[in-house]
Order: C-alpha cells, then sequence, then structure tokens
C-alpha cells in the first residue's frame, strides 16, 4: 500500500494491524488498530507526524521510500505505538529535527535512545511554517500521558491530535464511513484510555472549541470528516449525568449469585432502569469499560472465595475504580458457604469514587424467599436514586 492522499500535499502513511487482539497485554482490540502517521508537504519543508508501531516499522519506510527528505519529526506521544519507529526514521534522515514538547524531551531520549541534541522542544501556541503550510502546536497534557501535544495545519484546517478522538479500528476506508460502528469504537477508546482524564478532556474539548476543524486525523482509527459528530460524542461523553443506568459484573461458581443476579435484573427492569449484566468469566474488560461510561450505578455479584471476593470481580472493581467514570452508587450482593468479607473487599477497592453504597445483599447457601425480598427493595432503592438525576 502507498502513500494515501488526505489533501494536496497531506498524505498517511501509516500501517495497519489486522490482527491484533490485545493492547498493552491487557486492552481487547476486537478490530484490530491502525498506527496513522502523516506527511505534510510545503514549498520549502516536510514534516513526518508520528511514526508506527515498532512491529510495522518497514511498512512505514515503505511507505517514504520515494521520499528523499524529511525535514521535521513531530513526536505528539512518546508511547511506542506512536514513536517506536523514530528511531529507523532518524536514521534514514539523519539531517532531520524532531520536535516534541519540552516535557517529552527526556522522555523521547530515555524510552528511544535518541540524542538529546537531536530533540527541539515546541511551545503551547507556537507555529512552524513549512513554505504555504503552517502547523500549529497545541499541547495537550493527560491525553493520557503528560507529555501529550496537537498539531494543527492552517491553511487546511485540519486537527492531529494524536490518541484524542481516536479509534482502535483497522479499516481500508481512511474516513468514518459506518458512523455507527466509529461512535461504538471510539467510545471503547475512551472508556478504556481517556475516561480516568475527564477533567482533563474537558479543558482540551474547550480549548478546540476556538478552531475551525474541517478534518479531524488522529492517530488511531478512521478520520474524521465530519468533525462535530466525534466532538458532540466525548461532550456528551464527558459532560452529560449519568443516565438511568445499572452495569451489573458478576460471577457465579455454583448457581446461588446467578439467581440472585437474574432476579435483580428482573426487578430493576420491572422498574424501569437499564440493567447490562456481564458474566465476568467472560466478558472482555473493554467492553465493562464502555458501559461505565454512562451509568448511574455499579452492582458487584460475587460468591465468596477464601473470605473474599471472586478474583474476577476484584478486577473488575478494580478496574472500575481506575477508569474514574461518572456513577453515583453502588452496591455488592453475593452468596457464601460459611463467611467472608467479600462486600467489604470490593467496597474498599472503589473508594476513590466516592460512591453511596446502597447495603448488601448476601445469602448463606441459596437464595430464599428473603434474599429475594430484599433483592425487591435494592432494586426500588436504585430506581428512588435515578429519579433525582
Amino acid at each position: 500500500m502507498k502513500e494515501q492522499e488526505i489533501r494536496p500535499q497531506v498524505g498517511w502513511v501509516g500501517a495497519l494491524h489486522w490482527d491484533r487482539r490485545l493492547f498493552d497485554s491487557l486492552i481487547p482490540l476486537p478490530d484490530g488498530t491502525s498506527y496513522n502517521a502523516y506527511l505534510v508537504r510545503g514549498t520549502k519543508k516536510v514534516a513526518l507526524i508520528d511514526t508506527v508501531d515498532p512491529s510495522k516499522t518497514e511498512v512505514l519506510m515503505k511507505k517514504l521510500a520515494s521520499v528523499p527528505t524529511i525535514d521535521y519529526l513531530i513526536v505528539q506521544h512518546v508511547e511506542q505505538d506512536h514513536s517506536g519507529s523514530v528511531p529507523a526514521v532518524i536514521e534514514r534522515y539523519p539531517q532531520i529535527k524532531v520536535l516534541s514538547t519540552p516535557k517529552a524531551k527526556g522522555m523521547i531520549v530515555d524510552h528511544l535512545g535518541v540524542p538529546e541534541e537531536c530533540i527541539t522542544p515546541v511551545q503551547d501556541g507556537e507555529t512552524l511554517s513549512l513554505g504555504e503550510r503552517t502547523l500549529e502546536f497545541i499541547h495537550a497534557p493527560w491525553v493520557h500521558w503528560p507529555e501529550t501535544m496537537f498539531t494543527y495545519l492552517r491553511e487546511e484546517k485540519i486537527l492531529f491530535p494524536c490518541d484524542f478522538l481516536g479509534s482502535h479500528v483497522a479499516t481500508t476506508d481512511l474516513l468514518s464511513s459506518d458512523q455507527r460502528h466509529v461512535y461504538s469504537a471510539a467510545k471503547r477508546y475512551y472508556a478504556e484510555i481517556m475516561m480516568p482524564f475527564r477533567s482533563a478532556i474537558q479543558g482540551h474539548l474547550e480549548k478546540l472549541s476556538h478552531y475551525e476543524i474541517s478534518l479531524i486525523a488522529p492517530s488511531h482509527g478512521p478520520m474524521h470528516d465530519r468533525p462535530g459528530f466525534i466532538l458532540d460524542a466525548y461532550r456528551s461523553w464527558v459532560l452529560d449525568p449519568p443516565k438511568n443506568r445499572v452495569v451489573l459484573p458478576y460471577v457465579s461458581m455454583h448457581g446461588s449469585t446467578w439467581r440472585m443476579v437474574e432476579h435483580l435484573v428482573g426487578a430493576l427492569v420491572d422498574r424501569g432502569v437499564s440493567v447490562e449484566p456481564f458474566d465476568m468469566a467472560s466478558s472482555d474488560l473493554g467492553s465493562l469499560a464502555m458501559a461505565l461510561v454512562d451509568a448511574a450505578t455499579v452492582v458487584f455479584a460475587t460468591p465468596t472465595v477464601l473470605a473474599g471476593s471472586h478474583p474476577h470481580i476484584v478486577t473488575a472493581a478494580y478496574l472500575s475504580n481506575a477508569l474514574q467514570p461518572k456513577l453515583r452508587f453502588g452496591a455488592v450482593v453475593g452468596s457464601y458457604g460459611w463467611g467472608g468479607k467479600a462486600a467489604e473487599q470490593v467496597m474498599g477497592l472503589l473508594g476513590t469514587l466516592k460512591l453511596e453504597w446502597f447495603d448488601p445483599v448476601f445469602v448463606r447457601g441459596v437464595p430464599t424467599a428473603e434474599t429475594f425480598a430484599a433483592l425487591d427493595r435494592l432494586a426500588d432503592a436504585i430506581r428512588q436514586k435515578h429519579e433525582g438525576l
């Protein structure tokens, strides 16, 4: 695949990774991913914005084979999927000048072994003329690392927002033609990576509202030639209050906890509350993260294992706390054989969210009529709280 033109003198030279199924040994990639790199040619200078993952360096270098000179290499983010091919680019173009935020400079040295003298920091709002093409650098810390920046091509009104506004999708369609699919993939991407930094994301959205943008060209997934689509989606995920929705991660070992889950789901639906249950023995963490974006309440349902919660529920609770969603309320239900502190353990794992907790519902052995009545009272309490959202 050759360089693909986006706009006159602006081309995509990235790589597709169709069969990658896991990112950071943690994040599921059901649709693979892409590593987007962009060439911008002026009448005097040429700039390369980002590179590709080290596993796809050869793909990038083949696309650059017919490019005799690159004057600037813009490193927007130091993670390997963006910067991993920087050493190879420098080796081919030894005269190239690497541009980054001041914070990124030391990280490039440490992570990539690039000599410090090759790197020139750029300030927030600083511009670079390529000759009839002007690049503006926009510092954007905590998307989702502290050193990130965006790049804005003024003449074409193209925003290169690095990880921001992207999606893990491998597709030959450079533009987001299937908006429904891209919306889902972008929401998953936001949930897994961006959600813990909502306050910073809010600031970046406000900052970008002062720019006229005709095309958004992120570092992963297709580009957006209808920028309002993805910007409005992010505003909703970041700013809207949580919805009348319960996320219910569960594990059942011998059926008791499942019977409680089944009853609680029905009780909530009967009361007009939307529920998304996740069997954590088989569900992927990305799906759970997506559901947490909009939910008002999380209910963990767990059997007791060695006096504590099932390990899969521990993972779900830890993830929920780390992602910092807009949750307001929480509960823990489940079963035990002889005793334990599963509820206390789960609640302790979500300490930074400062949730309002409902009384736990636990039963020794199999659930009884009294257990189901307690679950009905829990459903009533959740509905009442959701009415006040």
